[in-house]
């Protein structure tokens, strides 16, 4: 079974640093494109970070230039957001996602599978 698993999401206090992981059961993640989504209560789904199959190719949602890092590790089948300088606006659930055709894209249309998500909460 074909699975995406997010980790890593918390409480943190404004300026904090959290590192999301995202791990891949099932299927090796390394032909996949992966993506970072996050949804707030009452806001649509939007794109944070994408990284393509190999790494070489990243993208960062303007709010987040900067602040956040994507990275991925295929020996481990991981990959990982580290945030930093969070901020309260950065507070929602943290999805990730796997693109086979590897476009990298912030469209969630592009992407095939789907993890549960985590809550990163940024308050003091």
């Amino acid at each position: 079974q074909l699975q995406l698993v997010e980790s890593g999401g918390g409480l943190v206090q404004p300026g904090g640093s959290l590192r999301l992981s995202c791990a891949a059961s099932g299927f090796t993640l390394n032909l996949y494109a992966i993506g970072w989504f996050r949804q707030a209560p009452g806001k649509e789904r939007e794109g944070v970070s994408v990284i393509s199959r190999s790494g070489s190719k990243t993208n960062y949602a303007d709010s987040v230039k900067g602040r956040f890092t994507i990275s991925r590790d295929n020996a481990k089948n991981t990959v990982y957001l580290q945030m930093s300088g969070l901020k309260p606006e950065d507070t929602a659930v943290y999805y990730c996602a796997a693109d086979s055709a590897n476009m990298a894209t912030m469209r969630t249309y592009t992407y095939d599978y789907w993890g549960q998500g985590t809550q990163v909460t940024v308050s003091s």
